[in-house]
């Protein structure tokens, strides 16, 4: 994570000082510079707000991790220092928003789960490198529901029913931090969209505590102490959860457990217990120039910071769990005369990553949004820059995407697409193709996004 810098330039041409004035200059510079030193050093960062050592005790007294900020985040300690007893000792669903610094959502009361559309998200860059992309998360938008809610949770229950573990696995000391991200979760659905969820205590409670989530989409009162954590985000949650801890031996973050519906030439069977390294071998670039920021990055998230970023790629149809030689992928291999252009998608994994304030453990959570190419054609600029990366994108980078099966059919639709917007006025001709302001959307994207769902 980069810090802002703040510079002060100085030029003195053509001017004659006297003595005094040189002293009197130099006096001022030297009390403005001791100011600067002095608000740098006192100034409180971000960063320090939310530190482990700032936590209450849920008995009160001192803090269960006795460590300052420097500890907690800049050195290299694990951040994952509480026993499975001391966060138990917080009770269920603690107020997570207090803990991690990270409010809870608005609540949207106009949203209409049978009519929403995700944002449009068109996460194209040039020039096209690899990087880690990360933007600041937005706290309304942690979980984004839409209209394919249903569709999904039903997709992913058939696809737990046939592929079980491949699926859902999470390995032993696990426990505290699946209990942990479900409480959050549910949290969020609750003041994000209230008109659809709920928590209720019971009579059955053991402890005051909501024992039951209420989902009135789908007409369900789930019993949250009888379910496993991870198989209620299944069945209310159309988004994938990866669960990444610290290993204190090996000081390297693991996989150590999640769902994946979603996943594309691999499984949580495949990845479970990996670290970082090993889960990013085939991406190209990553350990000559991005190995070490994430790990850096990895060790120093804050609980108070979560991002978010996106990754793309252009399919035929709409793929969602491809698990290794899955014969989706047979459609990679050729190119196929008679693809229709309506067969083609962008697909945006849009992601978020944040720390767990109690396990110290970092989720990353992602669900797959796709998108018609042909919503391009009236989007400012998009299909002369998508066209670019196409063209003249990395070739390992592009290799890795393994967009070739369609290109054959996308390319001379987004040619004819960016030379009519260039006639029409919607995009100034001889535009150089760039990274877009308004990244990872693009311009008028809110008004074209509204008028299509209805609200």
């Amino acid at each position: 994570m980069s810090a802002s810098t703040f510079t002060l330039p100085l030029q003195l041409s053509n001017v004659s000082i006297s003595y005094l004035s040189i002293g009197l200059i130099g006096t001022v510079f030297l009390l403005f510079a001791t100011l600067v030193r002095a608000y740098l050093r006192y100034k409180p960062s971000p960063l320090r707000r939310f530190s482990f050592s700032k936590l209450p005790h849920p008995n009160g007294g001192n803090p269960v991790v006795k460590v300052s900020h420097q500890d907690s985040i800049y050195d290299e300690s694990p951040n994952t220092t509480r026993t499975d007893d001391e966060i138990a000792a917080y009770g269920r669903f603690p107020d997570y928003a207090a803990l991690s610094g990270v409010p809870l959502p608005t609540a949207y009361p106009k949203f209409d789960i049978i009519k929403a559309l995700p944002r449009p998200y068109r996460p194209f860059r040039w020039a096209y490198h690899q990087t880690m992309s990360f933007k600041k998360m937005e706290p309304d938008w942690w979980l984004e529901l839409e209209n394919t809610y249903i569709e999904r949770l039903a997709q992913r229950q058939e696809l737990y029913g046939a592929y079980g573990s491949e699926i859902i696995q999470v390995l032993p000391g696990m426990e505290a931090a699946c209990q942990e991200l479900m409480e959050m979760v549910l949290q969020f659905l609750v003041a994000r969209y209230p008109q659809y969820f709920s928590l209720e205590v019971t009579s059955s409670s053991p402890d005051g505590k909501p024992d039951v989530f209420v989902n009135r989409v789908i007409n369900i009162r789930e019993n949250i102490l009888q379910t496993p954590p991870l198989e209620v985000l299944l069945k209310h949650v159309p988004e994938d959860f990866a669960l990444v801890k610290r290993n204190k031996d090996t000081g390297e973050y693991e996989f150590r457990g999640g769902i994946a519906c979603s996943s594309l030439g691999w499984s949580v069977k495949t990845k479970i217990g990996q670290g970082l390294r090993e889960l990013h071998k085939i991406v190209p670039d990553y350990k000559e120039k991005m190995a070490k920021s994430m790990d850096r990055f990895f060790t120093k998230l804050p609980t108070s910071a979560p991002i978010q970023r996106g990754s793309w790629g252009l399919e035929y149809e709409k793929p969602l769990f491809c698990p290794p030689n899955h014969p989706h992928f047979l459609h990679r291999l050729t190119q196929n005369p008679d693809m229709p252009l309506s067969s083609i998608f962008l697909r945006v994994d849009w992601q978020t990553l944040r720390r767990l304030p109690l396990s110290g453990c970092i989720v990353f959570n992602f669900k797959a949004l796709f998108t018609p190419l042909s919503e391009f054609q009236d989007e400012p600029k998009v299909p002369a820059l998508l066209l670019k990366i196409l063209k003249e994108g990395k070739k390992s980078i592009m290799e890795y995407k393994d967009t070739w099966h369609v290109e054959h059919v996308a390319t001379p639709a987004l040619e004819e697409w960016a030379k009519e917007q260039e006639t029409n006025g919607l995009v100034k001709e001889g535009w150089e193709e760039e990274t877009l302001e308004e990244y990872p959307l693009f311009e008028r994207w809110e008004e074209k996004w509204r008028k299509q769902q209805g609200f």
